[in-house]
């Protein structure tokens, strides 16, 4: 018994171009002697549509094209992912009833089992953290089963399925169903005792997120031991977003034998229609056991850019990009990254000095234009910054230093980059990364402009990885030239940003990429509070991951180390809150990106009760009993 799984790339939205696709699978699947085919979660419509799923019309349309699957299934078994519809009921917000549904049809109808009230099966546990919003538009199993007044458990049933002469009993699950960790509902473990189970199937449409597919074969692999069944993930391919954040999906679809081993693993990023025998997941030899690539490494982020960017560059029809390059890392990295998807013929670059501009950086961004092969030009902004500080001035409205540092910012992104885009027929990047986008350093209609930041949901030390990486293995030449790596971070904005002087930005990266990633990525989120606590038990290093001994040496006193992290809070709280809520949209790598996964409102500043009192007794200690005011 041949079992076939389509890693295929959904397009979001277009029930008619994934059905059209599939049907192509199934008729090449049918010349073959696949018996069982398998397609991922929402392989109609895809999962990240917003609102989309409000639209009556867009749901009879994915029930056609569901249709059309199911009529084309023959002989063949087919299972696929579709949002099933009961237009009998409604959901609490007073819209039709919707579930996440699992799908399976032969013979040109649906497969359905006695016990069960639907012709499919309905995901279990619907997450509601990060990018997902599931209860917003599905009605989950246990919520039907509450409706219903029966136990959950009564509901989760095998699917028994003839194939090939056989009768399976298949244990139906959909993406979240396998994470069950943190559920009180554990579905698999149900199933089992509801079965016995031949086969876990696993239809996901799952996002890429650095170093998840390492802990998914970890917890799949397990299950599968645990059951004494055999498992198989089907994983889609392509991006989706949610209006603010894009994410990729890698699909790294897997089959486990049924003592945890790796059996099969499908590339990531790549369309493939993979098949496995039934006799080889539950007799496998110690042979087919295959090796998971590790997805933690810099290897596995490029992968992650290179295609998000590539892809979104085709769904918005996008075909040339500007970079604002300042000899800096971040705009060396974005324009080495457009430059491999777009060809150098389709990029420009264009640097922007002012009075406070280096020969070292300029010349930095000439170097990096001739190695890529790319035009590159210089426009000044001198002359129209003066021109708007001498306007601003006759309209009696003073600029202060820092405001006309800003001033410099606009112009270079709202003026310049906007106007060569379209000269140039395309559009102009954010080259912003994420530690400046967590605290808001960067000017708004400055450079935090542009259509895409493809770099910021990466930390500055992950910027700079990423650059080694391309000339490493990307170019296999020093396309970025050495300096960008060593010369100092710096806006350039002022005086005080002289990078020939090793003056320049204010962020310490070493340190400050790991304070700020303990406040947006770990999972219980760090605030002053425990950042503080840390810092008195001496496990501030341990907890944040900087390197041993960095803080102290950094901040002398409690003061110094108490000051950084109230300033910078402040600003992650405060203004970098509504900055990011006009930033372009963020390309996901990490477990918590900036856009609709880090969901934030424009609230007061606030330090907790139980803060404030640390602080205080650390000061009073510092200033021999004297309290601090």
């Amino acid at each position: 018994m041949l079992i076939a799984i389509a890693q295929m790339e959904i397009t979001p939205g277009r029930p008619d171009l994934n059905a059209a696709k599939m049907l192509r699978i199934i008729e090449q699947c049918r010349h073959t002697n696949i018996h069982l085919l398998l397609f991922p979660e929402m392989s109609i419509p895809g999962y990240l549509l917003g609102d989309t799923w409000e639209q009556p019309a867009f749901l009879r349309d994915c029930e056609y094209w569901g249709n059309q699957v199911v009529k084309a299934s023959g002989n063949l078994c087919i299972m696929f992912g579709n949002v099933g519809v009961d237009w009998q009921k409604t959901n609490d917000d007073g819209r039709v009833r919707k579930y996440n549904a699992f799908f399976a049809a032969q013979n040109g109808v649906l497969l359905r089992s006695d016990g069960f009230p639907y012709p499919f099966r309905i995901k279990t546990l619907q997450p509601n953290y990060r990018e997902f919003d599931d209860d917003r538009h599905f009605c989950s199993l246990r919520k039907l089963a509450q409706e219903m007044r029966l136990p959950a458990e009564n509901l989760l049933l095998p699917l028994s399925i003839s194939v090939d002469g056989r009768t399976l009993q298949v244990g139906c699950l959909l993406c979240e169903d396998g994470w069950s960790d943190d559920y009180a509902l554990k579905p698999v473990p149900i199933l089992s005792q509801n079965g016995p189970i031949d086969l876990f199937i696993n239809l996901s449409c799952s996002p890429f997120t650095l170093g998840k597919n390492n802990k998914r074969h970890r917890v799949f692999s397990r299950m599968a031991r645990d059951a004494a069944a055999p498992l198989i993930y089907v994983n889609n391919i392509g991006i989706q977003n949610n209006g603010k954040t894009i994410y990729t999906f890698d699909g790294c679809s897997t089959a486990y034998g049924i003592n945890g081993e790796t059996l099969l693993h499908c590339q990531p990023f790549s369309e493939q229609l993979c098949s496995i025998s039934l006799e080889e997941l539950i007799h496998p030899s110690p042979s087919s056991q295959v090796a998971v690539p590790n997805d933690i490494g810099i290897d596995s982020i490029f992968d992650c850019l290179e295609f998000g960017v590539r892809r979104f560059l085709q769904q918005t029809g996008l075909t040339k990009i500007v970079v604002g390059v300042s000899g800096g890392i971040d705009s060396a990295v974005a324009a080495a990254l457009y430059a491999h998807v777009l060809g150098p013929e389709n990029l420009l670059l264009i640097n922007m000095p002012s009075r406070f501009n280096s020969s070292t950086t300029i010349n930095l961004a000439h170097r990096l234009a001739t190695n890529l092969g790319c035009r590159c030009v210089d426009i000044p902004i001198g002359e129209s910054v003066e021109l708007t500080l001498r306007q601003m001035e006759s309209a009696g409205l003073a600029l202060s230093p820092f405001m006309q540092e800003n001033v410099q910012a606009r112009d270079r992104s709202s003026r310049i980059l906007a106007a060569a885009a379209a000269a140039f027929g395309g559009a102009f990047t954010c080259n912003a990364n994420k530690s400046e986008l967590t605290v808001g350093y960067c000017t708004l209609y400055g450079d935090e402009s542009g259509f895409l930041a493809a770099l910021a949901d990466l930390w500055k030390h992950q910027v700079y990885a990423l650059g080694h990486y391309m000339n490493q293995r990307i170019y296999a030449a020093e396309i970025i030239p050495a300096d960008v790596f060593s010369i100092v971070p710096s806006a350039e904005l002022s005086a005080e940003q002289d990078v020939d002087a090793g003056k320049g930005d204010p962020l310490i990266y070493p340190y400050h990429d790991y304070l700020f990633r303990s406040f947006v990525e770990r999972w219980q989120r760090a605030t002053p509070e425990d950042l503080l606590q840390w810092y008195i038990n001496g496990t501030l290093e341990e907890n944040i991951g900087c390197e041993p001994g960095l803080p102290s040496r950094l901040f002398p006193s409690v003061s110094d180390f108490i000051s950084d992290l109230e300033r910078w809070w402040r600003l992650y709280t405060g203004m970098g809150v509504a900055k990011r809520i006009q930033a372009p949209p963020v390309l996901a790598v990490s477990r918590r990106a900036f856009g609709f996964d880090h969901r934030e409102a424009q609230n007061p500043i606030h330090f907790t009760q139980n803060y404030l009192q640390l602080k205080e007794k650390l000061i009073s200690q510092q200033n021999g009993g004297v309290p601090h005011v």
